[in-house]
């Protein structure tokens, strides 16, 4: 069973395996590079502060706690969805786009404004991966590899067009009174899988669409990042892209690589805000699962606001 598989389905199981592995898959790291923690090579620790599910940050949070305590380095907390942006960021070159943060825990149209990650708009109730994880186990569709791709290779075969509920309310969005609606939909017996599938990504893609279009024409910007688990859905991609395309700007999107949740981007966004000052007392190195995105301090973005203001 892959750690995916365990995330989607038992939450409590990936906590366990999360603990009898974590040191194990440190060594592993190291070894593959041919380091050793107590050789110099290892300079910074850096772990995630939230938000998520709170037993596996917790178990996260002991065990960067307890190396950082036995290797003496310093200890760096960083927010799961800055961790998101800045490895879009990277990988993409993109500069100050708007960002469309999906995953499946997470809804966020967001923006770079003096010193912090601005939300624009949001879910007010589930996130839009939780909303297509649910609908799978709906349908009946399998874990394997991840619900939301098999709700995609469906999607693929769908020809009918379903009137679902279009929930938008101002800049935010709504998923649950349309998952609600999709379930009688199931029940009913009437529609193809396919057909469902095509259906609720239509729709759930054209909100996010639009709120995100409304953010770029607020803040004057012209290009779009889309980073989370749910942005490497080609679907959507391919509607922001035209969106966009539109407006005469660009879209950046990564492939599952980089927008799943990876290691990479927790410890590429914890060595910036290092090198740009930010230090984790161990008394303050607690984690929690109600982390906004907009709480935290862009310490390593500020020259740019120094240089859009004049003289």
């Amino acid at each position: 069973m892959s750690l995916h598989q365990v995330t989607a389905s038992f939450p409590r199981r990936l906590q366990n395996t999360t603990k009898k592995r974590s040191y194990r898959w440190f060594d592993d790291g190291l070894a593959a590079y041919r380091l050793k923690a107590y050789d110099g090579a290892l300079t910074l620790l850096c772990s995630v502060q939230g938000p998520g599910m709170g037993a596996p940050l917790r178990t996260g949070a002991v065990a960067a706690r307890t190396m950082s305590l036995l290797w003496s380095k310093p200890l760096i907390g960083v927010n799961h969805c800055v961790g998101h942006i800045e490895m879009g960021r990277l990988v993409t070159k993109a500069s100050n786009p708007v960002v469309l943060y999906v995953s499946g825990g997470n809804t966020q149209v967001i923006s770079y404004s003096q010193g912090r990650y601005r939300i624009f708009g949001e879910t007010i109730d589930i996130a839009v991966g939780n909303c297509i994880d649910r609908f799978a186990r709906l349908v009946g569709l399998s874990n394997d590899p991840a619900p939301g791709y098999n709700v995609e290779q469906e999607a693929k075969n769908g020809s009918k067009l379903i009137d679902l509920p279009y929930v938008v309310k101002g800049m935010d969005v709504s998923f649950s009174g349309l998952l609600s609606f999709v379930e009688t939909e199931v029940k009913s017996g009437e529609h193809r899988v396919e057909d469902l599938c095509f259906s609720l990504q239509e729709t759930i893609f054209a909100m996010l669409t639009e709120i995100t279009e409304r953010a770029m024409a607020h803040c004057g910007q012209k290009d779009v990042l889309v980073v989370g688990g749910v942005g490497c859905n080609e679907r959507l991609q391919n509607m922001m892209e035209k969106m966009v395309k539109q407006r005469g700007g660009r879209a950046f999107c990564t492939d599952e690589r980089f927008c799943i949740d990876n290691g990479a981007m927790i410890a590429w966004t914890g060595l910036i805000q290092y090198l740009n000052g930010d230090r984790l007392e161990f008394q303050d190195s607690t984690c929690t699962q109600r982390y906004r995105t907009d709480e935290v301090l862009v310490r390593w973005r500020l020259q740019e606001d120094r240089e859009r203001i004049p003289n």
